[in-house]
């Protein structure tokens, strides 16, 4: 088949998946022998992974029109391979990538078009900044540290009630649970942040450092604030989270629940796009109160420290122990809880993951009321 024959299969194929069809494209192709379009001279066909997304979509549910439009000119944000012609429906070029068949694009090529469509959802969904709470006055008066997963979102629903850190005289909760969990709640919590780096290369990074990320070192924490607010005295480690309100002097704070792997890479993702979009402080405004949300319900299983850096992490966790016991400082809690826990879960691959992440992003743009569901 030509290139001009190829071009108006294309125009029909788009009409195809704008109906809610799912033929792959070379299927198509194969069965348009002698079709014509009056587009056919037409070069703006949309991209090879915008057509394979709108086709995944359909495949998944039934997207809206309007949704179907937004796919069909999407960008991919990010890095990555640029928009690709259809294999077959243009004469190769002389120059950049050449035409593919769009069943061949990895879960990756798709998902950075679905991520940059989540997070323009998540912006509209987001509605003006947050004004501040007027702070009220509080006997106890606090600073919260250590874990950035608990300790901020604790912080967080304090600020909310009024009740701002700091003051003079505060108590220094550092929080903290096993070291391997805490790894796991640094790199979620940069995911609903800034982004960052995958969770393999977020792992390997530690080790080959060869310390512990700042806020997760409690001793040298503890250490900082005690130097800080006056003494041991004003510090306290706790190692039990469902134990912090009564150390800050409320009657109870939410502990944040752990969030599936699956889906905290895909915030990772999202907030890369969301980066393009909004200034940093409101890109984790809509992170943490937009997408977590819809999130939080994915099941699936948590990270998980992969094997060879266990032994490094045992060490660390113990190294840690040592200088919260040669500090003095107030625990509240088991010092043994920071010990790692290994859960026994069988390992996943990248593509496998990769595969997970794309269809929880097609969940979340089928539905953007609720989204969430299983991670398969």
């Amino acid at each position: 088949m030509n290139a001009s024959a190829g071009t108006a299969a294309a125009w029909t194929w788009v009409d195809h998946l704008r109906a809610g069809g799912t033929t792959p494209w070379v299927a198509w192709l194969e069965s348009a022998s002698g079709v014509s379009d009056p587009r056919q001279g037409d070069r703006l066909l949309p991209g090879a992974q915008q057509l394979e997304l709108v086709r995944r979509l359909n495949d998944a549910g039934t997207p809206s029109p309007e949704l179907v439009e937004r796919v069909l000119v999407a960008s991919a944000p990010g890095r990555g391979r640029q928009d690709l012609e259809l294999l077959g429906a243009v004469e190769p070029l002389a120059f950049g990538p050449p035409p593919i068949d769009p069943a061949t694009l990895g879960a990756d090529d798709l998902a950075r078009v679905a991520v940059g469509l989540i997070a323009e959802d998540v912006v509209g969904a987001g509605g003006p900044p947050r004004e501040p709470v007027r702070a009220r006055r509080w006997r106890t008066r606090y600073r919260l540290a250590g874990d950035p997963w608990l300790a901020d979102s604790m912080r967080a629903e304090l600020v909310s009630e009024g009740r701002p850190p700091g003051g003079r005289g505060a108590l220094a909760a550092v929080v903290g649970t096993d070291l391997a969990t805490m790894v796991a709640h640094d790199w979620t919590a940069r995911c609903f942040t800034e982004g960052g780096v995958d969770w393999a290369s977020f792992c390997t990074g530690i080790r080959r450092r060869g310390r512990l990320p700042r806020r997760l070192d409690l001793a040298r924490t503890a250490e900082r604030w005690a130097t800080e607010l006056g003494g041991p005295a004003q510090v306290r480690v706790v190692l039990d989270p469902s134990r912090v309100a009564k150390v800050v002097g409320v009657r109870r704070l939410h502990v944040l629940p752990d969030v599936a792997v699956d889906a905290a890479e895909l915030a990772r993702r999202t907030a890369g796009a969301l980066g393009l979009l909004v200034t940093p402080p409101r890109r984790t405004e809509l992170l943490r109160g937009v997408l977590l949300p819809r999130l939080a319900a994915v099941h699936g299983p948590r990270p998980v420290v992969p094997e060879a850096h266990r032994d490094w992490l045992e060490e660390q966790a113990r190294l840690v122990q040592r200088g919260i016991r040669s500090g003095d400082y107030p625990v509240v809690g088991d010092l043994d809880a920071l010990l790692p826990r290994w859960p026994d879960l069988p390992a996943v691959d990248e593509a496998q993951r990769s595969d997970s992440v794309l269809s929880l992003a097609l969940s979340l743009l089928l539905d953007p009321a609720t989204g969430g569901g299983d991670a398969r």
